[in-house]
């Protein structure tokens, strides 16, 4: 489907549809199948020479997982998307089409941990380094950090935990003039909020076991091209790109792909033999999901700004992490690339450091304990002792993730109900440790109320 004259909600319903010819099924198949049969030796030789357009191998392509890449490069405005098994799979996959031994990435410091481990020990280990820039916002700074093997930038839109947005068009100009492209997790935002490739972002990944997903089922991940980068201004750069093939008859990338070398060789060369492949079964999931992003994201957002308001009201609580705040130092930036929301993963910090953190947590009754982000139900975690556990006190203050600080990711239920939960949380912290660890051990009443009437024991022998 063409995204001409239709809106977000239209293109996530109906986008990169093609309609099922043998039985005029509406919602595409789940082809959960290892191969692809070949109609004759003919059909064979000419699909594993690039001549003819079929599937041959779940791992290089299957018709599910290709239904949702056609949808997510859609929504994104990018070029051509790559569905891999997780959002870990997704950076993977775009920094090694880009990066070899000795390259250089310039990073933000705000980022997912599991990125900056990413950066720091696996791609490390293969003779790849990188600087971080401390305050993302100073584009002099991400200057200044540029060497001769810098091959990429990389930043998120809404970083996690503290929601301190990215200047997208800033550091993508930043990227150009030093002739390299910059990478951007939309994870957070989703293409609903932002979308990075309209700002000068040249790829863009997700884990979309998060919020394009939204159901918390399964995992995945997502690679889009934004298919504007000129690979063939800098040859001397991109070898791996601007040199000759064997596999391609002496052609090199750019010359048989023009715009799409890269996401060509990021699928053919770095994702098909790595084999981040996602089951058939996710992609299917993922895409139930995306049907009702836009409608998720706005109930998202709009309950996460209306709990960070409050939670900027209440005395135990020093500081709020939300740039839909006007008091928030990321609240221009907000305005202008997140107008119809700042997501719905923030942070705040609570007075009592790490008692209070942990009374709080234990008190809470309808927020989800839990490691994950862009679930419908709301969770929270405490950054200090579980996501950045690994850094020194040093660096977590360096990053403002101090003993307090509290990560919510918040769901789509009603808000009245998580703003009495949270309450719970508050007078458990004012009650001191006693209350909060006999809130840890107590029955979780407010979900007993929500339970089935049936005994738990019950056991039901009529099949239904």
């Amino acid at each position: 489907m063409s995204n001409d004259d239709h809106g977000f909600a239209t293109e996530q319903v109906h986008g990169g549809f093609v309609p099922d010819a043998g039985h005029g099924a509406r919602v595409p198949a789940i082809q959960m199948s290892s191969g692809f049969l070949f109609d004759d030796f003919d059909q064979a030789r000419d699909r594993f020479a690039g001549t003819d357009d079929g599937y041959t191998y779940t791992r290089l392509g299957n018709p599910t997982n290709a239904d949702v890449e056609r949808r997510v490069a859609l929504l994104e405005r990018g070029a051509e998307a790559i569905l891999v098994s997780s959002g870990q799979a997704a950076a993977t996959v775009a920094f090694l089409g880009l990066l070899q031994a000795g390259d250089h990435v310039v990073s933000a410091r705000s980022i997912y941990e599991g990125t900056r481990g990413l950066l720091t020990q696996n791609l490390g280990r293969l003779g790849i380094e990188v600087d971080f820039v401390g305050d993302a916002r100073d584009l002099d700074a991400w200057a200044a950090a540029v060497r001769r093997n810098t091959k990429a930038f990389f930043a998120e839109t809404i970083p996690n935990p503290k929601n301190d947005v990215l200047d997208i068009a800033g550091v993508a100009d930043t990227a150009h003039r030093a002739g390299v492209p910059l990478v951007v997790d939309n994870t957070l935002a989703t293409p609903y909020l932002v979308r990075p490739v309209e700002h000068g972002a040249d790829i863009v990944v997700h884990s979309a076991s998060k919020f394009l997903s939204g159901h918390g089922s399964g995992l995945g991940g997502v690679v889009v091209d934004g298919g504007t980068f000129d690979w063939s201004a800098s040859p001397e750069r991109w070898t791996h790109l601007t040199s000759p093939e064997r596999s391609l008859g002496g052609q090199s990338y750019v010359e048989r792909y023009g715009t799409r070398a890269w996401v060509v060789y990021a699928r053919d060369v770095i994702s098909s033999r790595i084999g981040p492949t996602p089951s058939p079964f996710n992609a299917f999931l993922l895409r139930q999901g995306i049907e009702t992003l836009s409608l998720r994201i706005e109930r998202h957002s709009a309950n996460a700004l209306a709990i960070a308001e409050w939670l900027d009201q209440q005395p135990e609580v020093t500081s709020v992490d939300h740039a839909g705040l006007a008091s928030s130092p990321y609240h221009d930036l907000a305005e202008r690339y997140l107008p119809r929301g700042a997501g719905s993963v923030f942070a705040f910090t609570l007075a009592g450091g790490e008692p209070a953190a942990r009374a709080f947590i234990d008190a809470v009754q309808l927020f989800s304990r839990m490691t994950h982000l862009g679930d419908v139900r709301s969770l929270i975690l405490h950054p200090a002792t579980t996501t950045h556990a690994g850094r020194t006190p040093e660096e977590r203050a360096e990053q403002g993730i101090g003993d307090g600080l509290v990560r919510l990711s918040v769901g789509i239920e009603d808000v009245a109900d998580l703003l009495r939960d949270l309450e719970r949380g508050l007078a458990a912290v004012r009650g001191g440790s006693r209350d909060g660890q006999e809130a840890r051990t107590a029955p979780a009443t407010e979900l007993a109320v929500l339970g089935h009437t049936v005994p738990a024991q019950h056991v039901i022998a009529e099949e239904i």
